[in-house]
């Protein structure tokens, strides 16, 4: 069996679109994009370099594919992020899209249209941990399907009010396991989350 992790850039309200660039995605109008970066210390990247270091392969929306695929074959060999890009350029991608008919990046398998349907099978299969990096669309996909194992989430100490949300309407309730937490220099909080079943409820009524 695979398992599945949604390692995902978070402002503390919540939103997820756009962390690493101006034209990343201005859906809506967005004018927050690459919020992320002013935040992105040496720490960040080994712990970023550690969570994938767990992957036994990708999944990705189409529009994270398209920046990554677009970036990551390129980067020499002698770049800081030569390590993360030989990772990434190696490892199996699972690309969901309702438009694409080929894939150009190295070991790259676009997924049927059905995605949960396609994702389910995927997780019966010994394929390792497999990663959303990004792709918020996907992801929220597979929240709202019960398909995700663990969290890894980055929260940023910075509010923007506006923006598309990791949780969004749809979401599943479920109980989470707050497996580690740690915070970088620039006071980014990067905590897992593991699947712990479904909500708990109480009453603190006499």
């Amino acid at each position: 069996m695979s398992t599945i992790a949604i390692n995902m850039f978070l402002t503390l309200d919540g939103v997820a679109q756009a962390p690493g660039q101006p034209e990343e995605d201005r859906a809506g109008g967005f004018p927050h994009g690459g919020w992320q970066v002013p935040y992105f210390t040496a720490e960040q990247g080994e712990l970023v370099g550690r969570w994938q270091g767990r992957a036994g392969g990708l999944l990705l929306g189409r529009k994270t594919y398209d920046i990554f695929a677009g970036h990551w074959p390129r980067v020499p060999a002698d770049h800081e992020h030569a390590e993360i890009a030989a990772v990434l350029n190696a490892l199996p991608k699972f690309v969901a899209s309702r438009t694409a008919t080929s894939l150009t990046w190295r070991n790259s398998t676009l997924l049927d249209r059905d995605v949960p349907a396609a994702i389910a099978r995927l997780k019966r299969q010994d394929l390792g941990e497999l990663q959303v990096i990004g792709s918020l669309d996907l992801a929220q996909t597979l929240i709202r399907h019960g398909l995700v194992d663990e969290y890894r989430l980055m929260v940023y100490p910075l509010l923007l009010g506006t923006g598309k949300r990791l949780f969004a309407d749809g979401t599943v309730p479920a109980g989470l396991e707050l497996v580690s937490t740690e915070t970088t220099p620039a006071g980014v909080t990067a905590s897992v989350y593991r699947s712990a079943g479904p909500v708990s409820y109480g009453s603190f009524g006499l």
